[in-house]
């Protein structure tokens, strides 16, 4: 690629600019952070003081800023993405890629139209225990897996003031934990056959849900999705079976930790898991596995060789839109009580299979 830098606007700066894309940005040859978007204008120059802030709408057009990334409250994901696109941008979405999916249509179409570059922020395909779990599935020590269980199980039983857990288009624990799940579970299985979601709120004063168990469905396995906010117990990441044993991985990816300690990728220990892995073998014995570091450092360095010309989408179109199905049909599931098939047309499933082709771990 050329010698010169990607000029990086990055639009909000709160949990995740700061703690996420403003230090990956930062960490990346070749994208060079040069304006923030913010109302903030002390916190950002507090950490980043040779950066320009300025409104969204200034970022959005600005022509030094070649690539624009949404860090924003999740509805005002696809209009800001549009806008972005519009004016000629390369535009990265912090997950969720929309609040509907029909907008998360949109905004491909815009890109389409606009031949520019779009992803969504899915940093966790790059977790140190999900690197772990599709690397054992892949190498299928197991046998083909007949039930696959992901949890991210956390304990903050206080309902707080924020715009995630405010009634609203967006709000709520499925839209903030569910398009991780969604998307590491497509990554290795493929688009189910039918979703089954249940969505509860749990937490005295709770507003919107805070909890999720997902169902999805496959000829040969079934694979659950949970995220829950009143788990106080340590509880298995990962819960693999298969005919020849099973696999289990407590601890979730450090890099989160990291990064809101200010640590910075190279540091000493960056996303190295301590929590090894448990195989049992058929007769239930159990030895130790050590899973890969993590690493989210891949998805800007491979944004930026996709912009160049020189490598894949990151988080192709196809793969966002069908993370959006499983978000969408899950809530949809809940409401009806019953299961429903994927919101999907069939050139939407034949672009997310060509999107993966040769990359099923099953």
């Amino acid at each position: 690629m050329a010698n010169a830098s990607l000029q990086v606007g990055l639009i909000g700066y709160g949990y995740a600019g700061r703690t996420f894309h403003a230090p990956l940005i930062c960490a990346t040859p070749g994208l060079a952070l040069v304006a923030v978007g913010s109302r903030d204008t002390v916190k950002v120059r507090r950490d980043l003081p040779d950066v320009a802030v300025m409104s969204a709408d200034d970022v959005v057009h600005a022509t030094d800023v070649e690539v624009v990334v949404i860090a924003t409250p999740n509805h005002t994901h696809a209009p800001l993405a549009v806008a972005a696109l519009r004016a000629g941008k390369h535009t990265v979405v912090d997950k969720p890629f929309a609040v509907t999916l029909d907008e998360a249509r949109a905004i491909v179409r815009v890109a389409d139209d606009q031949r520019r570059i779009v992803t969504v922020f899915q940093n966790r395909r790059w977790d140190s225990d999900f690197l772990g779990v599709r690397a054992l599935i892949a190498s299928r020590v197991l046998g083909e897996v007949t039930y696959f269980e992901s949890h991210i199980d956390r304990y903050r039983p206080e309902v707080r003031s924020r715009w995630r857990e405010e009634p609203g288009p967006g709000a709520g624990l499925w839209y903030d934990l569910g398009p991780h799940l969604a998307d590491q579970a497509l990554l290795i299985f493929g688009l189910p056959s039918a979703v089954l979601g249940v969505l509860r709120m749990q937490r005295h004063g709770a507003r919107t849900d805070d909890w999720a168990h997902v169902i999805l469905d496959y000829e040969t396995c079934r694979v659950i999705l949970h995220a829950s906010l009143l788990s106080a117990a340590r509880l298995p990441r990962f819960i693999v079976h298969g005919p020849a044993g099973s696999w289990v991985k407590y601890g979730i990816d450090v890099q989160e930790q990291q990064l809101v300690a200010r640590l910075r990728p190279g540091d000493a220990g960056w996303g190295e898991d301590d929590d090894h892995a448990l195989l049992f073998d058929s007769s239930g014995v159990a030895r130790e596995m050590k899973v890969p570091r993590g690493d989210y450092c891949q998805f800007y360095l491979q944004f930026r060789d996709a912009v160049a010309g020189a490598a894949p989408n990151p988080v192709p179109p196809p793969q966002a839109i069908a993370v959006m199905a499983v978000v969408k049909t899950a809530i949809q599931s809940s409401t009806a009580g019953r299961a429903l098939p994927l919101s999907l047309t069939d050139d939407e499933r034949r672009a997310f299979e060509a999107s993966v082709a040769g990359g099923s771990a099953r």
